[in-house]
């Protein structure tokens, strides 16, 4: 029997059985070889190379398609792994109470999204 999935890269979608590493961040996670990737592209960026945001880039209605599934997909494991956190908040005795001020929440609103 192999390793199980835990996670998966949220920029490429690898799970961790497919990857060297995966580097989890706050409900977020990144494998080796998009740190490699990236680490290309800053070296290679122009100092002067202006920030926008992907969906601001001027692409054609097949590539901005294409990408809804992986957004969607991270915004689902984002939510799973927010879930997970919850719960072990709620397993080490945290109320709905301090859970929804860490969440920027009502403890009801906590409460209505994660019991």
């Amino acid at each position: 029997m192999g390793t199980a999935v835990i996670a998966r890269c949220s920029f490429c979608a690898k799970p961790n059985t497919e990857v060297e590493t995966l580097i989890g961040g706050p409900g977020v996670f990144i494998c080796d070889g998009c740190v490699q990737l990236c680490v290309t592209a800053i070296d290679g960026k122009p100092a002067d190379a202006p920030l926008i945001a992907p969906w601001e880039h001027d692409l054609p209605l097949e590539q901005v398609l294409s990408n809804l599934g992986p957004v969607s997909a991270a915004s689902t494991q984002v939510q799973q792994n927010l879930a997970a956190w919850v719960a072990k908040a709620r397993a080490l005795g945290g109320t709905w109470s301090q859970i929804g001020e860490a969440l920027g929440m009502t403890r009801q609103s906590a409460w209505e999204r994660f019991a």
